[in-house]
């Protein structure tokens, strides 16, 4: 699924606008980045965990010649399925139903006819 269809999809599935599930849907990613950027960690319980972390500098191995070779320190962005989202994943829960149709405007009355 891409950006465009998730967002067709939470449209549909909130009843809202295109424009608003759009909106919220760039949004919560900006905010997640944002404070990953930081430092922070965000949790959204049930589905997953973003965060940074620092892995100090290591001595590692040529897997071709064995020669041991130093690995510098990095940041790595990391994100970590939590156990809500795992049972559904592989079938341990089940899954919500979503709504797969947008309901349809009600028909407008018709005004009652006047007796003469």
């Amino acid at each position: 699924m891409k950006k465009n269809e998730l967002i067709n999809a939470v449209a549909i599935h909130a009843d809202v606008e295109r424009k608003v599930a759009k909106a919220v849907i760039e949004g919560t990613v900006d905010v997640i980045l944002a404070n990953v950027a930081k430092g922070e960690i965000v949790n959204i319980s049930g589905f997953a965990k973003f965060f940074k972390k620092k892995r100090p500098a290591r001595i590692g191995r040529n897997p071709a010649t064995g020669e041991q070779i130093q690995i510098k320190a990095k940041t790595v962005a990391k994100i970590t399925a939590l156990k809500g989202f795992k049972d559904i994943a592989l079938g341990v829960a089940p899954a919500p139903k979503l709504n797969s149709a947008r309901k349809a405007p009600a028909p407008a009355k018709k005004p009652a006819k006047k007796k003469r």
